[in-house]
């Protein structure tokens, strides 16, 4: 059986180091694509960005600077609170959103608690996959 984690949450876009602009997004996980999270920017609107990169990359960049690249998370600070930076860089633009660390660390808890580090590859169910590819004789 197959888990999906997910929470709502407001990212803000950063446009300046004084301004930003809230933009409504969803965190995802799912036991079935162990490896990767996703997330999604515009949710309320009718075409929804969603970025896909390792659930290592968040883990790790809620406590460090991690990634390179395409995607990059580092802690740091805003007014008074704690906040997750993700640098995002694409062929179309680049953005740099701040979520509320204490959101994205509980969001990641109970990632962990559905597939906790290490045991990824358990969930991956390669060996069915293989068998019914066998099976099917391609």
């Amino acid at each position: 059986m197959h888990t999906v984690v997910e929470r709502e949450l407001e990212t803000d876009l950063v446009l300046s180091p004084e301004r930003s602009i809230p933009v409504p997004s969803r965190l995802t996980y799912r036991t079935a694509d162990p490896y990767a999270v996703h997330l999604t920017f515009h949710v309320t609107s009718d075409r929804p960005v969603t970025w896909t990169f390792a659930r290592d990359l968040l883990v790790e960049g809620v406590f460090r600077a991690a990634g390179a690249g395409d995607v990059r998370v580092y802690p740091g600070r805003d007014g008074g609170r704690s906040v997750v930076c993700l640098a995002l860089s694409s062929p179309d633009g680049r953005a740099l959103l701040r979520v509320p660390a204490r959101v994205v660390s509980a969001w990641l808890e109970r990632t962990l608690r559905a597939v906790p580090p290490g045991e990824e590859r358990e969930w991956l169910a390669l060996d069915e996959a293989l068998k019914e590819l066998l099976a099917s004789g391609a």
